[in-house]
């Protein structure tokens, strides 16, 4: 199979994997929506059959014909998969889609960051905005943080777009992960939103 790179590769055989809207819709190449995988009439051998004593969850993952995996993303003409982001890690600012994989992407470019986490936070003007907590390179400990940050969002407005770069930047020793390694970002985010 050829590589494209940035892409998650295309559906294992055997597997009917589309891209879905919230009405279990089947969207055209290139437009964003939820990985899903079809599970109805048959479902696929071997295949997730539910969350253990916790129906509700289950049935938030049943959306018509399809299992509805929780992550955005988009395929092109060919079948290949692009990730753009958990659905419940995605940013709306100002009426914008925002992944936080994106953002910390270009943000990992820039010689300065080590790691980055992104999640929303409270705006009052726009509702919330992209917030980013990056661990720095030694080289770059003793930089001007306020320089440092105009820089940081500068690259990723170049990197990305306008819109998605980040409007507050934390820099930080370290990012809560689980045990294998997976930055927290709900951990994160409740503590912007204050639910923690």
């Amino acid at each position: 199979m050829k590589i494209k790179p940035g892409s998650m590769g295309k559906a294992a055989p055997l597997y009917d994997v589309q891209i879905v809207d919230k009405n279990a819709n089947i969207l055209p190449p290139g437009q964003q929506g939820e990985i899903a995988v079809r599970s109805k009439p048959i479902r696929p051998l071997g295949f997730f059959s539910e969350y253990l004593d916790n129906p509700k969850k289950t049935a938030e993952t049943e959306r018509g014909d399809f299992y509805v995996t929780g992550d955005r993303g988009t395929m092109d003409e060919d079948g290949y998969f692009q990730f753009i982001g958990r659905y419940d890690d995605i940013i709306i600012s100002s009426g914008y889609r925002i992944g936080p994989f994106e953002v910390e992407s270009a943000l990992i470019e820039h010689p300065a960051v080590v790691e980055a986490a992104v999640v929303s936070s409270p705006d009052p003007l726009r509702g919330e905005v992209v917030k980013a907590f990056v661990i720095l390179s030694p080289a770059f400990s003793s930089s001007d943080l306020k320089s440092l940050t105009q820089d940081l969002q500068d690259h990723v407005k170049k990197t990305t777009a306008p819109y998605k770069y980040p409007r507050k930047v934390e820099f930080v020793q370290e990012l809560p992960k689980t045990i294998t390694g997976k930055i927290k970002r709900n951990e994160l985010r409740d503590k912007e939103w204050g639910r923690m």
